[in-house]
């Protein structure tokens, strides 16, 4: 992969990262709101805030997958999989430019679980 193309997907993981660490954010100050007195809307609050936790999970977990993407191109193995060593397509890596296994290995692991 050239450097050009590298750099372009440095720049879309960190833009993708950024906008995680923003929504972490809101999550955050959401999740630290009072409670309200009313047991009924307490009951409503807590599913509100069930599902707020599952996406700040969802995000930390996206933030990581980043992180690792960003270290692989750091040490030039960015576009390779992980699991077989065998290319990740570039259709791939479109959608989803921190992808760690190419689109066999992923299928391959999804089975399996």
């Amino acid at each position: 992969m050239d450097q050009y193309a590298l750099e372009d997907f440095r720049e879309q993981l960190l833009r993708r990262k950024r906008e995680l660490y923003g929504r972490l954010v809101k999550i955050e100050e959401d999740l630290d709101q009072p409670m309200n007195a009313d047991v009924p809307d307490r009951v409503t609050e807590r599913e509100g805030d069930e599902v707020l936790e599952g996406l700040g999970l969802a995000g930390q977990g996206e933030i990581r997958a980043i992180d690792a993407a960003l270290d692989r191109i750091e040490s030039g193995t960015f576009g390779t999989c992980v699991r077989c060593g065998e290319q990740i397509s570039p259709e791939r890596l479109h959608a989803v430019p921190h992808a760690p296994l190419c689109q066999t290995c992923a299928a391959e692991v999804a089975r399996a679980r």
